[in-house]
């Protein structure tokens, strides 16, 4: 079985930075890729940034300049998060694609709450 862990979400005004963190562990014999999501009270959930093995990444239009996805290792990603706006409340979850014997198989954090006030 596979944990992800979050940690590092909060509240803080408009402006204003965070970092998420993320650990995976269990039975990983290696992470295709990892990524935060986000979902919005009564919206669906989005991708925020994604990066690969390789370390290619991947953002939202709505975060690029502002958000910074990068590996800690192998088995965990941070997400700095810069120039907050009100807009990016969410809760934010941790997404690893682990390898698996057919393809890669998704597994999710628990969340993390992001408030950020005006």
């Amino acid at each position: 079985q596979v944990q992800l862990v979050e940690s590092g979400g909060g509240l803080v005004q408009a402006g204003g930075s965070l970092r998420l963190s993320c650990v995976a562990s269990g039975r990983i014999f290696s992470i295709d890729a990892m990524g935060w999501y986000r979902q919005a009270p009564g919206k669906q959930r989005e991708l925020v940034a994604r990066i690969t093995s390789g370390s290619s990444t991947h953002y939202a239009d709505s975060v690029k300049g502002r958000f910074t996805i990068s590996r800690v290792n192998v088995y965990g990603v941070y997400l700095q998060m810069n120039s907050l706006k009100p807009e990016d409340t969410a809760v934010y979850y941790c997404n690893a694609d682990v390898t698996g014997r057919v393809g890669p198989v998704p597994y999710w954090g628990q969340g993390t709450q992001v408030t950020v006030s005006s």
